[in-house]
């Protein structure tokens, strides 16, 4: 007796993307740094308001600073001044989070 096979499902089939924009270097970011304010208290999390995570802060901002190292050199102009613009802000909102404690 023979086996049917099912067609396998690829990884796009398990969520609908007609709503998502898509994903490039600076949403991808946007996404990082949006995450670290939530985690600075800065912007409120409406599904789940929490208190200031500020190790988790730190590490999201340091995921960012190693993605602007790792990618000097291949990102445009734009993609440049956006990482380096909310590394800045985000680091002195960390050291101002961090006094306010």
């Amino acid at each position: 007796m023979k086996e049917e096979q099912t067609p396998k499902a690829s990884p796009g089939d398990c969520y609908p993307t007609e709503s998502l924009s898509p994903m490039d270097f600076s949403t991808f970011i946007l996404s990082l740094a949006s995450s670290a304010m939530v985690n600075l208290g800065i912007v409120e999390n409406e599904e789940a308001p929490t208190q200031p995570d500020l190790p988790a802060a730190r590490q999201l901002i340091d995921m960012i600073g190693v993605l602007e190292e790792k990618t000097r050199g291949n990102l445009t102009e734009s993609e440049e001044k956006l990482i380096k613009s909310l590394l800045y802000d985000l680091r002195v909102q960390y050291c101002d989070a961090q006094q306010a404690q």
